[in-house]
């Protein structure tokens, strides 16, 4: 790569993926794609991060993720909706923060002064493909004309009015892999029923290879940044039979077998220390021996959807990595790969009343059938009239060795697996190849890093902080504390130290304190040997909170004889 041309990027976003669901990440679920960026055995070198962290669900890291700062000052402190207590809670991105997309662009409009406008933007070509949930609420079952009409309104901005060039995808969150919902091109809604081979994961990974090789026709010498936000492996367990066949038996020893190993891969990957112990089965979690012969087949089938839809995934980022070789963009390109929240135990639970959630994703089929909601054990998963989750045993897998799930801000819900593939521009310095950082970061140091590598300015205001230096194979960690807050569930990471509350169960309201060198699978809480730290680190976590808007939760009082359901989601 020429020293003047920008290098391209690209940010591939998983969805409710665990820490240890890819096979660089200690997983027997087989991603060589995901794991060729780390290390693709040729001439590529590549970075593994085992301490990069999310924001706890999929909106607020998706905000996050897009303006490198935290999720209450990008407008999504909760969900997207409009919770009503303030900006911070609007539920669509603030018009006053920019997006990466707008700050890479050929022109971001950054001030304004008596000589009119300063056009400040990196140059480059901007895409996005897949989910984009972070302008507004966008209900599953909305009808078409609802969507096209609310659709770039105030409250409901799409990713081409926050600078993307070209959009294909869903403008909402989860949804059928088959028919998805608010799934649009550009500014116009797609109104047709899906052909029979449609499965969305693919058409995100084709859609993105149809940009990558059309950018190179028009105009190979602009740099572009591409966001490839995927819906996998979010519930529904939709995947085709085929694929879902390959796994079929491998989850047969259930999950106590399954966390054990993938613990000992982690250690063999020389990703976490032996003298981690693995966090032990989550106290809602049955053991596997206690399922009858009939369940445990019924299990297995929900664990192999879900590794299908990684395994899917997986395929189709290699596609896109032979779009980039094919176009000779592949040395020129940085690409990112992470996820944006912990596994999910989320239970869906079955035979709701009709109206409420999660029945609003019931409906019908392309071909007229009866979409059955939830786990439902005298059916298969997979298929496109069912609507399952994997459910909370099968997280507690993906996130080992760690504790709790999405939602949380416990290692187990807000530790990503990172992987980073470096251009020969950027790892010409970095002699390790195949180096693993074991620093913390957080998501929104991409938005800086992004910056830094594109050329333009880091903007003062931006929480991120650059690790450009680190791909370099320079020494560096990030200089200021990281904070959390998702529905009352708190943390703060000062260097080796991690305070953190969680909203687990009633009465449980005290603040634990770990060491995370020694004990980052969060067993032995220092909290009565150092109160001293934790009374600082309380006071350093309040100072941010209000700087950054967070609200007391519940936002709004719980009906007498209700309960907190937002930390209860086995009981979904």
């Amino acid at each position: 790569m020429s020293t003047t041309k920008k290098p391209n990027i690209i940010i591939i976003l998983a969805d409710d993926m665990g820490f240890s669901d890819i096979s660089c990440f200690g997983s027997e679920i087989n991603t060589p794609n995901i794991d060729a960026l780390s290390n693709d055995g040729l001439k590529t070198n590549g970075m593994r991060f085992t301490q990069l962290y999310n924001c706890a669900r999929c909106c607020p890291s998706r905000a996050s993720l897009l303006t490198g700062m935290y999720p209450h000052q990008a407008g999504i402190g909760h969900m997207v909706y409009d919770a009503g207590v303030g900006p911070e809670y609007q539920g669509y991105l603030r018009h006053d923060v920019p997006t990466i997309a707008e700050l890479l662009k050929k022109t971001y409009h950054a001030t304004k002064n008596n000589d009119g406008t300063k056009d400040v933007g990196g140059g480059y070509a901007t895409y996005m493909v897949g989910k984009w949930h972070a302008g507004g609420e966008y209900p599953p079952d909305a009808t078409h004309d609802w969507i096209q009409s609310t659709m770039g309104d105030e409250t409901h901005p799409t990713p081409t009015q926050r600078g993307f060039d070209e959009f294909y995808g869903t403008l909402g969150g989860g949804g059928s892999y088959f028919q998805p919902p608010s799934l649009v091109r550009d500014d116009e809604v797609i109104r047709e029923v899906m052909p029979e081979d449609f499965y969305y994961t693919d058409t995100i990974n084709d859609e993105a290879c149809r940009m990558i090789e059309s950018k190179s026709k028009s105009d190979n010498e602009q740099p572009f940044f591409m966001y490839v936000a995927h819906t996998a492996p979010h519930w529904p367990l939709h995947a085709p039979k085929k694929e879902i066949d390959k796994h079929r038996g491998k989850y047969m020893k259930g999950w106590d077998d399954l966390r054990k190993k993938r613990h000992a891969g982690l250690v063999e990957q020389n990703l976490i220390p032996s003298t981690w112990e693995c966090s032990p089965r989550d106290v809602h979690c049955a053991a596997w021996e206690e399922k009858d012969d009939k369940t445990q087949q019924w299990e297995d089938a929900r664990m192999a959807t879900y590794a299908a839809q990684i395994t899917i995934m997986d395929e189709g980022i290699g596609r896109i990595t032979k779009s980039l070789r094919k176009t000779g963009m592949y040395d020129d390109t940085v690409i990112f790969f992470l996820s944006d929240n912990g596994g999910c135990a989320e239970y869906l639970k079955e035979n709701g009343e009709e109206g409420h959630w999660p029945e609003f994703y019931g409906g019908l089929t392309r071909d007229g059938k009866k979409i059955d909601v939830g786990n439902l054990q005298h059916s298969e998963p997979g298929g496109e009239e069912t609507f399952m989750s994997y459910d909370l045993p099968w997280a507690n897998a993906s996130n080992t060795p760690f504790r709790l799930f999405k939602s949380w801000v416990h290692e187990g819900g807000i530790a990503t697996p990172f992987v980073v593939h470096l251009p020969k521009a950027l790892s010409e310095g970095n002699k390790d190849h195949e180096k693993i950082c074991h620093s913390p970061w957080i998501m929104m140091d991409i938005v800086a890093t992004c910056c830094e590598i594109g050329g333009i300015p880091i903007p003062s205001n931006l929480e991120g902080e650059s690790f450009l230096p680190l791909l370099r194979g320079e020494s560096q960690c990030r200089q200021r504390p990281i904070f959390w807050e998702h529905q009352g569930n708190c943390a703060v990471r000062d260097g080796k130290w991690k305070l953190v509350y969680g909203r687990c169960e009633e009465g449980d309201d005290e603040w634990e304190l770990y060491d995370m060198d020694t004990d980052r699978t969060e067993l032995n809480n220092l909290a009565s040997q150092h109160k001293d730290r934790v009374e600082q680190m309380i006071r350093m976590w309040k100072e941010w909170a209000e700087r950054v808007g967070v609200k007391p939760w519940p936002l709004h009082p719980i009906p007498e004889g209700e309960k907190d359901w937002s930390n209860l989601p086995w009981l979904w």
